[in-house]
């Protein structure tokens, strides 16, 4: 995907990217046309395309933007936990505090995909490395909680899933139950893991 020049204005590239992040976020990406973002971001028609010439560019800065805020909200709830279960268990913490916000509309990759994943290969791809750098990251925090290999990496997979599940499941329902039951669910599922992994070393 073609980038923007490095002599772009920083604030005013950040300028545009949150207003488009807030009304695609908002109504959708293919609802919401140039013409509107660069009236949100108050700059001209002329600089917005300057900076982002196609709305595949913009769409993509956007993601970006999620994806980094994905991870840093993951990983300071992570980071607060003391255990390498807790740790895990963590992420659902996250995932309830998220639901909360007024703005949430479910996983802003699940839609991009949702929307433009058949026409855009660029997109897809943007949101596929993004689920896959959240499975690898749960997978990680699963070693260190689970001392056998297959044992981990089959219940990253799980808790993932359920993850997945509890934001789609959070934006239709319209509350953060969904976060507390995926806890719960991850709860047996580490506590399960564990003890097969122990009986696997006997």
């Amino acid at each position: 995907m073609a980038t923007t020049s490095s002599t772009v204005d920083p604030e005013v590239r950040s300028r545009i990217v949150d207003a488009a992040d807030a009304l695609f976020y908002a109504r959708g990406f293919q609802s919401v046309g140039m013409d509107e973002i660069r009236t949100a971001a108050g700059v001209s028609l002329k600089k917005l395309y300057s900076v982002f010439p196609g709305k595949e560019q913009l769409v993509a800065a956007v993601l970006g933007g999620r994806h980094a805020y994905w991870e840093r909200g993951i990983e300071q709830a992570v980071a607060a936990a003391d255990t390498p279960r807790d740790r895990l268990l963590a992420m659902y913490d996250f995932l309830e505090q998220w639901f909360g916000d007024d703005t949430f509309r479910g996983c802003g990759f699940i839609n991009a995909f949702g929307e433009l994943g058949a026409t855009s290969p660029a997109v897809a791809e943007i949101a596929r490395e993004h689920k896959d750098s959240f499975q690898r990251y749960v997978a990680e925090l699963a070693a260190a909680a689970v001392p056998d290999a297959d044992t981990a990496e089959e219940l990253a997979a799980q808790l993932a899933l359920l993850a997945e599940g509890a934001q789609t499941t959070a934006a239709i329902a319209g509350d953060t139950a969904p976060a507390r039951h995926a806890r719960r669910a991850a709860e047996t599922l580490i506590d399960a893991a564990t003890r097969h992994a122990t009986r696997r070393e006997r």
